[in-house]
């Protein structure tokens, strides 16, 4: 489980900017398409008219647009080995992300067998998938309440949480998460049912939510402390190994954060090497 929780931690960036490499690349082919198409036009016009022989045309025309069209197909050939390259990093990534969470179910006590197929990273169709907006942040009347309803849910949900009632918040805060699925407080809203879990002494689940809340927002505000309570949590769990693992990576992502220091006092504790 160490190998795969550093391998997931270390693939975690990609599964931020696969999305966007592969509309990338797709861009690149479409671009790539239309010069053959450009350049194969060009071609039949200078064969149909004759000025690829003439004088005014040069000897080398054809000679050049030769070069021009090996160019292309070697352009062309680097394309898609980066796209398969990139395909099988995604499809790697995914299957160690859905390891962990096969790991957690079974430190859950939870029904292997119910657990979800993983989603691939960057989304189920990465190769093509343009991210789709998120209602909240929308500038139309209908985005602006619902962005006025989610501000009002996570106050809601959090002020229960204040109150001390860690299981109406935990509830509360997991419905909000699905509700608003990748809004702007979805991955708070992770993370504080984390808080809210860990009260409540249900470790696992507060670590696959701690979890939930880093992987999703993994450059967010919350991350480092996610991290940290993440790897807090695997320690309580007895999972040394992967604790000071994650520990570690606190300090390497978050150097100058407060919770890479609070991660050196956890690992000390954890007698981490």
């Amino acid at each position: 489980m160490r190998l795969l929780l550093v391998l997931t931690l270390a693939l975690l960036p990609v599964s931020a900017l696969a999305q966007d490499r592969a509309q990338s690349l797709a861009d690149v082919r479409a671009e790539l398409a239309q010069l053959n198409a450009q350049f194969n036009a060009l071609k039949n016009e200078l064969v149909t008219t004759g000025a690829i022989s003439s004088g005014a045309a040069g000897g080398s025309a054809l000679q050049r647009m030769d070069t021009m069209e090996q160019s292309l197909q070697r352009l062309t050939a680097r394309t898609e080995e980066i796209e398969l390259k990139l395909n099988r990093v995604i499809a790697d990534g995914t299957n160690r992300v859905g390891d962990l969470e096969f790991r957690l179910t079974e430190l859950e006590g939870g029904d292997i067998g119910a657990v979800p197929p993983t989603q691939p990273l960057g989304g189920s169709d990465t190769a093509a998938a343009t991210p789709a907006p998120v209602p909240s942040t929308s500038s139309s009347s209908g985005g602006t309440q619902l962005a006025v309803q989610e501000q009002a849910d996570f106050d809601r949900a959090r002020e229960v949480l204040g109150q001390g009632d860690f299981r109406a918040a935990a509830d509360q805060l997991e419905a909000f998460a699905q509700t608003y699925t990748g809004g702007a407080l979805t991955y708070e809203a992770l993370y504080l049912r984390g808080d809210a879990l860990s009260s409540l002494g249900q470790t696992a689940d507060a670590a696959r939510s701690y979890l939930d809340a880093f992987s999703g927002d993994p450059d967010g505000p919350r991350a480092a402390d996610a991290l940290l309570k993440l790897g807090q949590r695997l320690g309580d769990l007895n999972q040394t190994q992967e604790a000071c693992v994650t520990l570690a990576e606190v300090g390497t992502r978050f150097p100058s954060s407060d919770a890479a220091g609070q991660a050196s006092t956890s690992m000390r504790s954890l007698g981490c090497p």
